[in-house]
């Protein structure tokens, strides 16, 4: 590798400060088509995609703004909308007023919705337990976890213009 030291950093070690940003980038990517993929497995005999499985998930806590649910996905707010009002219209989950924002209703879980999230449990815990074997325990993921956050932190930083 040809060591070039560009605005983007001092080449270190053969690489930059832009290829090791390109890799990362590439590495989210892939990490996020890998778990896109095993999210759709585990979401699959409740009858979800895996994004329908996000989408509830974040308000299976409790009722979310669908901005809300973008900025925590990290999504824009019209494919959160596309998918909230599937999930409304199947019956999982539902609108509520929202006290804070008139316009801004909430998105809820129905009862139905909370038995589809719960039907993805035993999936979604067998993959925690593999993964977590695989990485050497639950420290590991969660300090694997806290790095993709500090991550994420950072990008917010330099580009706070994109959505969060």
């Amino acid at each position: 590798m040809v060591r070039v030291a560009t605005s983007g950093g001092e080449a270190r070690g053969g690489t930059s400060a832009v290829d090791a940003l390109s890799r990362s980038a590439l590495a989210v990517l892939h990490l996020n088509g890998r778990f896109m993929a095993l999210l759709g497995d585990v979401a699959q005999p409740s009858g979800l995609s895996a994004a329908q499985w996000q989408v509830l998930h974040a308000v299976g806590a409790g009722p979310q703004s669908v901005s809300g649910v973008a900025r925590m996905l990290g999504t824009t707010r019209q494919s959160v909308q596309r998918l909230a009002d599937l999930l409304v219209a199947q019956g999982l989950a539902v609108y509520r007023d929202n006290p804070a924002h008139r316009r801004a209703r909430l998105l809820a879980a129905t009862e139905r919705g909370e038995a589809a999230l719960r039907g993805a449990g035993p999936g979604h815990a067998e993959l925690a337990r593999q993964l977590c074997g695989e990485l050497g325990g639950e420290d590991a993921l969660h300090r694997t976890t806290e790095a993709l956050r500090e991550l994420s932190r950072a990008l917010c930083t330099v580009a706070p213009h994109l959505p969060s």
